[in-house]
This record gives structure tokens, sequence and C-alpha cells, in this order.
């Protein structure tokens, strides 16, 4: 069975930072793109970043550009983000998840995964 675990939420001030992890089990993550998902509150949910395997293309949303850091290591199954300066609009549930036969920038703006892990609540607030 595929797994996807979530870890690293919590509370933290505006300004601040938060890295959130994910790490597979039951399937290597080697030739799957990983990818962040944000469902804020009453919103629907949507691509934060994505990364390939192999050269790890990367595909960021516009919001979160030079603020987030996506990573993985396939030794590990993980994926990692790291989030720095964060806003109050940053709020919400951080979902995982794995996919394949995409580019990561489908992935991310269709939401193109067979495999999502069950979410990491972050809340930005002062």
């Amino acid at each position: 069975q595929r797994l996807l675990v979530e870890s690293g939420g919590g509370v933290v001030q505006p300004g601040g930072s938060l890295t959130l992890s994910c790490t597979a089990s039951g399937f290597s993550s080697t030739n799957y793109l990983l990818g962040w998902f944000q469902q804020a509150p009453g919103q629907e949910r949507e691509g934060i970043s994505c990364i390939s395997g192999g050269v790890g293309h990367r595909y960021y949303r516009g919001s979160v550009k030079g603020r987030f850091t996506i990573s993985r290591d396939d030794a590990k199954n993980t994926v990692t983000l790291e989030m720095k300066n964060l806003k109050p609009e940053d709020t919400g549930v951080y979902y995982c998840a794995a996919g394949q036969y995409e580019t990561v920038e489908q992935m991310c703006v269709y939401l193109r995964a067979n495999t999502w892990g069950q979410g990491t609540q972050v809340t930005v607030s002062s």
C-alpha cells in the first residue's frame, strides 16, 4: 500500500519559517513526481510546488516564489518544503502527493496525483 505521511506543520507568526517533510512508504519515490498542495480555509486545494526526479525540475505557484523551496531525497523517500517569510494567506492544510506521467506544472496546476497524504495544518497568525 502506497502511503505518504506529512509532518512539520504548526503555528507561526507572520514572517516566520516552517519546514514540512513528507515520507513515502510502500513504494520508491524515485519514479514519481512529488508535490505539495495547500487547501486554505473555505477554498479549493491548490498546487504550491512540485518536483520531478532526476534533474529535479521544479514548479512554484507565483505567490510562493522566492519564499518556498522544494527538495527531495530519494534515498530516504522524502520530499521537503522549506517555507520562509510566511504570510497569513499561507494558512491551510498542506498535503503531500505523488504522481506519474505528468510534468511538474501539470501536476501542480491540475492536481494530477494518484497518492495523497492526510495533510498537516499550517497556521500563520500573530
